[in-house]
Formats: C-alpha cells, sequence, structure tokens
C-alpha cells in the first residue's frame, strides 16, 4: 500500500481514538478500560505468534515490541481500572480515628 494513503488512516484512526474517548463519561471509563484490556490480551496472542513464527529478524523484533507494549497496555490498564473501582468501595468506618479515647 502507499505509504500516504497508511498515514492518512493511522492519523485518522488517532484522530477518531482521541474525539470518543473523550465523549466519554467518568462512570463508563470502568468498562471502557476493560474492553481494552481485553482487546490487548487478543493483541498479545497475536503478538506472540509474531513474534515465535520463522520470518526475519526485523518481524520477530516488531513482534517482540509489539507484545512488551501490549503487555503494557494490560497491565496498566488493569492497575487504572483497579484505582477507579477502589474509589467506589465504602470506607470502613467500624475503627475508631488515631488519637481518638473511648
Amino acid at each position: 500500500m502507499d505509504a500516504v494513503f497508511l498515514a492518512f488512516i493511522l492519523m485518522l484512526s488517532i484522530f477518531l481514538g482521541f474525539e470518543l474517548i473523550a465523549k466519554v463519561p467518568a462512570t463508563l471509563h470502568t468498562p471502557l478500560m476493560s474492553a481494552a484490556n481485553a482487546i490487548s490480551g487478543i493483541t498479545i496472542v497475536g503478538a506472540i505468534v509474531a513474534a515465535g513464527a520463522n520470518y526475519s529478524g526485523s518481524a520477530t523484533f516488531l513482534g517482540f515490541l509489539a507484545v512488551a507494549f501490549a503487555m503494557i497496555n494490560v497491565v496498566g490498564g488493569y492497575m487504572v481500572t483497579n484505582r477507579m473501582l477502589a474509589m467506589f468501595k465504602k470506607k470502613d468506618t467500624t475503627t475508631p480515628a488515631a488519637g481518638v479515647t473511648k
């Protein structure tokens, strides 16, 4: 394919992704992150297949980079999701505050 056409598709997808994410309300970010983690999990499987195939060295290197970046995305996504879910947990009010005597 023509490099200009591929660059156009890349820029269009970046713009579309930014516009979609910017319009998501805060209450929907956790399910959105879970879906993104699932997609990145699929990306990891494909990247492992690409890295392990007997292609050229550059294809193996690009497959390795894809695995590394997808793993960073999955781990970061789960950390953000866990932190957001922690915001919705009720605080434990059964223990007295420090310095309070009965």
